[in-house]
């Protein structure tokens, strides 16, 4: 029986080759062209927290894409120890395939600490059980996609997502770059805060990068589209449960120069802002082949 939650549980277990030397393998039954962002991510945390004391939780992370991860090998993950302080630890993360750097992230830990709060309100938007599921909007336009990709299209997801206004995925429309998804991992996953954190990382690289497509009217179905994450960094304000709904509300301030520029808040359903997250994008027109 399909368990994707498992599969992705089994994707964040990297291997430890050496005291801060790591591997981590990519899903073999997809045929993408290259590793999904939000898991290289999520793997590189993964690695940096295993060198770091279980009293000090990730407060923010900062990433850079380099180069297209290559799902066909394992990816090498070497830790770095840039600091350990008295509150403030320090991780910085290269990730490796063919001897070459595809990716680079740096991390911070902190020890908890109690101090003035504020924050802005939760977006008034409906509840997720008034919303359709992804896997059911997609299964209702199945028709529209080749007969040999429908499977993936259409497969159940490790991540469940619940669009607020979402867009007609082979006709859209204009529309604002504000954008809110419901989401959350598929099914329990146990108490680990840790893995919590690393399983929202994961899943903060998805529907971000096509924020800034909405203006345009332009999905990732559309051929002159050529996208990709360049950067990513997210701090994380409190501990996340992340079993449970999450708003993801985002925007896109800005696009220019071939980039969107997009922002994420993340609240949990009590309205606690938990995570903020920015994202630069490749947004280019694709040039036609000579």
């Amino acid at each position: 029986m399909s368990d994707p939650v498992g599969d992705l549980l089994e994707l964040l277990d990297i291997e430890r080759l050496e005291h801060d030397l790591f591997r981590g393998q990519s899903p073999d039954e997809r045929a993408n062209q290259r590793v999904f962002g939000g898991q290289v991510i999520a793997q590189a945390l993964v690695a940096a927290q295993r060198t770091v004391s279980d009293d000090r939780a990730c407060h923010s992370l900062h990433a850079y894409f380099i180069r297209p991860g290559d799902p066909k090998v394992p990816i090498i993950y070497q830790v770095d120890h840039a600091r350990d302080g008295g509150s403030f630890t320090t991780r910085r993360v290269v990730a490796i395939q063919h001897g070459k750097q595809i990716f680079n992230l740096a991390a911070s830990f902190q020890v908890p600490e109690d101090s003035w709060e504020h924050q802005h309100d939760m977006p008034d938007v409906p509840p997720p059980e008034a919303l359709k599921g992804l896997r059911e909007r997609r299964i209702e336009i199945a028709d529209n996609v080749p007969e040999k990709l429908r499977h993936e299209f259409t497969r159940e997801r490790d991540i469940e997502m619940r669009d607020v206004t979402p867009l007609d995925l082979f006709h859209p429309e204009p529309a604002s770059d504000t954008h809110q998804v419901w989401f959350r991992v598929a099914r329990e996953v146990g108490d680990d805060p840790a893995l919590h954190l690393c399983l929202l990382a994961y899943a903060s690289d998805m529907s971000l990068l096509g924020t800034g497509n909405r203006p345009h009217g332009l999905t990732w179905f559309d051929p002159k589209l050529m996208s990709a994450s360049l950067d990513h960094a997210i701090w994380f304000h409190a501990p996340v449960r992340f079993s449970d709904w999450h708003l993801y509300a985002m925007d896109s301030p800005f696009a220019g120069s071939g980039r969107s520029f997009n922002r994420g808040s993340i609240y949990n359903q009590d309205g606690k802002l938990v995570a903020s997250v920015a994202q630069e994008g490749l947004m280019r027109q694709k040039k036609p082949k000579s």
